[in-house]
This record gives structure tokens, C-alpha cells and sequence, in this order.
């Protein structure tokens, strides 16, 4: 269903124990009203570890959120090798520089900075991100966030000081939504946290709903549940506009940290909170009528399909896969690569629920597209790697098919 929460936590075995032993339940019931295999149960009590959707199955059954399965504890044994560090250096040199009695340690500037190119070239990078350029994003913004640095360092007043820190505003949240992609967590907080005191300082509202919504989205990565519902609700209660005189980007600003809201809900088993908060992400989607606000840098697109998207999903997280195939199929056929790319994510939860209602083959054809449209975002998702080996494993055919063996080679399966 959902990617898994891939980041050092406490251990929810413990907590699964407890909470079973409290509900009266042994292994073999809470097992049987999950809807999962006992060795599953029995391997999370022991210490394994398990899918996100798993956890989600877990505390439906047990009539509890699932943040409560990852309460504070010991930390986690499992460090990351040096290699992960080195591969990020130069983006942790530009996001965690180190600081003297001054302030950051950053080197000397030569010439006045050109804000007017520095917003130019934060553009483009916006732009290669949703095109899936992972690897000009990654040369180009270490070198990026240095020179945003030192631009508000030049300009230490007035309004070029203030367009500078827009602009560092919105290149640490391109930063901290690639660092979310390639799930470096703590280095995108970091990233993310600044770009919201940067809005922050000047007044930009617009700007911290943006670094908010991806702060949400990585909140969620880590499993953090309660917080990016939170912090995501707070902040859409913040910039919430009067409807008949708001703006596209405005409305699409609201409207995209509502859908994050819902999302959190949704996999935190708060249902009823999450079809409340899609009910109000509905009506910006329904204000912008036929058309779609853009933010290109920051939280992409926003129309009335995301709302119907995020709805869908939220079925595929409470275990209803029947109805998820049966709303996807009302909305219309997108058109052209773009319309494509705006749906991809959907189609993963079409994928998945495929899968459930045991239909491993038209699984594997979804993701066989999105592969052959978009590898370099698929390479990224655990949830699609998690569907196909899921499918593979189900197919009741002997031999594997060639759009099969493609996959297997794409995401690495032996």
C-alpha cells in the first residue's frame, strides 16, 4: 500500500506486545483480524522488521493509531555505511556548513551576486527535478546553496536582503525534496527547517506553506505520523484564503497541505479526521474549477484530480482495494506524458490494489509502463519494488515473462 518507514526509530515490537496483550488478544487472533500471516505477527514481536501497510494492518486491529507502534525507545542498532555520507558531501557542506562565534564558515565573495540570476538558475533546477534529473539536481545545487548563502550575507538589509532569502527559502526546499527522494532524512530536516525560518523572516506565507507540505512529505517517509499531520494542518489553518478572492497558487498552496493532512491521517488509522480534512482540501480544488495552479519549485501541481488522487489512496490504506479499482476507473484517461506524470503516483495504488485483488498481472503491466515512461522516479520508489517482488511471487506461471525480467533487472531482483 504505502512505502515503508525507512528511517532509525525505536523498534514497534515492543509496543505491538504490549498493546496485543492489553486488547486481550494472542498472536493467532490479532493475526487473523489483520488480516496477515502469524509468522508475521510473531517476527515483529521478535524484533523483524515490516512494511508500513503492515503496521497500518496491525493497528486497525488493534483500534489504535499507528504512531503508537513507534513510541520513543532505544535507538535503532542499524547506522548508515560512510559511503552514504561521502556520496552527499557536497550538499552537507552547502546545508550543515560549520559555524565559528560568527555564524556559517563560508568563503569570501568576489563579486555582488546576481539575485536575478540566482532566481533564474533555481527555476531551472525546479524544472529538472519534475522532469526526473536527478543527476544534474544533485551537481547543481550544492554550488546553488553556497551562493544563496552568500547572497543574503551580502544584502544584510533591505529589499534585495529580503529577495535573497526568498530565493535560499525555495533552493533549501528543492534541496530538501531531493533529500526526501534519495531518503536522507535528517539532512533534508535540516535543509527544510531552514527554508521555513527563511519564509518565515520575510513575511513569505506562501513560501512556508510550501516548505511545510514537503516537511509533511518527509515527516511521512520517516513514519512520523502525528507530526505531519499536525504541522500540516496548523499551517493550512494559517494560510487558509478567503475563497473568492484567492489566488491559483494560493489555493493550490492550501489545498496541497490539506491532501498531506488527509494523507496522515489516513495511514496514522484516523479515518474520520481524514475524510474531514479531504472534504475541505475538496473545496480548493472545486474553487480553481477546470483548471490547475503550479509551483513548479516547490509543491508541483494541484487541481481537482489530487484531491480524487489522495481520496483513492486513502481507500488502498484502510484495506479496500475493490474500491480503489472502482474509483480509478471514473476518472478520466489521462492525456499525454504530462498527464502521466501528474497521475504516476496513483497508478502505484492501482498497482497495489491489483495486486490485493490477487491480479498480479495487471500489477506488473502498471509498473512495466511507468518504468518505460519514468525510470529515474520509479528507481526511487520503494512501494513499486515492493509491489513487482510482491507480484512476481504471486504469478501462478513457471517461466517469467520478458516485461518481468525487465523489471527484475530495473529493481535489482535475483
Amino acid at each position: 500500500m504505502t512505502e515503508p518507514a525507512d528511517t532509525a526509530r525505536p523498534h514497534p515490537g515492543a509496543h505491538l506486545k504490549e498493546l496485543r496483550l492489553t486488547a486481550g488478544l494472542t498472536q493467532e487472533h490479532l493475526a487473523e483480524r489483520a488480516g496477515l500471516s502469524l509468522g508475521v505477527v510473531k517476527k515483529i514481536e521478535r524484533g523483524g522488521v515490516a512494511r508500513l501497510d503492515t503496521y497500518h494492518a496491525l493497528a486497525r486491529a488493534l483500534g489504535v493509531r499507528t504512531s503508537a507502534l513507534f513510541e520513543s525507545g532505544a535507538p535503532h542498532a542499524t547506522t548508515r555505511r560512510d559511503d552514504d555520507n561521502l556520496d552527499l558531501m557536497p550538499l552537507r557542506q552547502a546545508i550543515a556548513p560549520p559555524v565559528t562565534f560568527s555564524g556559517r564558515l563560508t568563503c569570501p565573495v568576489g563579486t555582488e551576486p546576481d539575485l536575478e540570476r540566482l532566481r533564474s538558475t533555481a527555476a531551472e533546477v525546479g524544472t529538472a527535478y519534475h522532469r526526473d534529473q536527478y543527476g544534474y539536481v544533485a551537481r547543481v545545487l550544492p554550488d546553488l546553496v553556497h551562493a544563496t548563502h552568500a547572497a543574503v550575507a551580502h544584502f544584510d538589509n533591505g529589499t534585495e536582503h529580503a529577495e535573497a532569502l526568498r530565493i535560499r527559502s525555495d533552493v533549501l526546499q528543492m534541496a530538501g525534496r531531493y533529500l526526501t527522494q534519495v531518503r536522507a532524512y535528517d539532512l533534508a530536516h535540516t535543509a527544510l527547517r531552514d527554508a521555513i525560518a527563511d519564509a518565515v523572516q520575510v513575511g513569505d506565507m506562501e513560501g512556508v506553506a510550501a516548505a511545510v507540505y514537503q516537511q509533511g512529505w518527509l515527516l511521512m517517509r520517516q513514519g512520523r505520523l502525528d507530526e505531519a499531520e499536525q504541522v500540516s494542518i496548523a499551517t493550512a489553518d494559517a494560510v487558509e484564503p478567503r475563497i473568492s478572492r484567492a489566488t491559483r497558487h494560493t489555493l493550490g498552496a492550501w489545498g496541497k497541505l490539506l491532501i498531506h493532512g488527509s494523507a496522515a491521517a489516513a495511514r496514522n488509522n484516523r479515518p474520520a479526521e481524514a475524510r474531514e480534512i479531504l472534504r475541505l482540501g475538496r473545496t480548493a480544488g472545486a474553487a480553481l474549477g477546470t483548471g490547475q495552479a503550479v509551483a513548479v519549485s516547490s509543491w508541483g501541481r494541484f487541481d481537482w484530480r489530487t484531491v480524487a488522487f489522495q481520496g483513492i489512496e486513502n481507500q488502498l490504506v484502510a484495506d479496500r482495494p475493490d474500491r480503489v479499482l472502482r474509483l480509478s476507473e471514473r476518472l478520466p484517461v489521462a492525456s499525454g506524458r504530462q498527464g502521466r506524470l501528474f497521475m504516476r503516483r496513483h497508478l502505484l495504488d492501482v498497482a497495489q490494489a491489483h495486486l490485493l485483488t490477487r491480479s498480479p498481472d495487471e500489477a506488473t503491466g502498471i509498473l512495466w509502463s511507468l518504468m518505460r515512461e519514468t525510470p529515474e522516479w520509479l528507481r526511487h520508489q520503494r512501494m513499486a519494488a515492493d509491489t513487482f517482488h510482491d507480484a512476481l511471487r504471486k504469478s501462478k506461471r513457471r517461466r517469467i515473462t520478458s516485461r518481468e525480467r525487465e523489471l527484475a533487472a530495473f529493481f535489482g531482483t535475483h
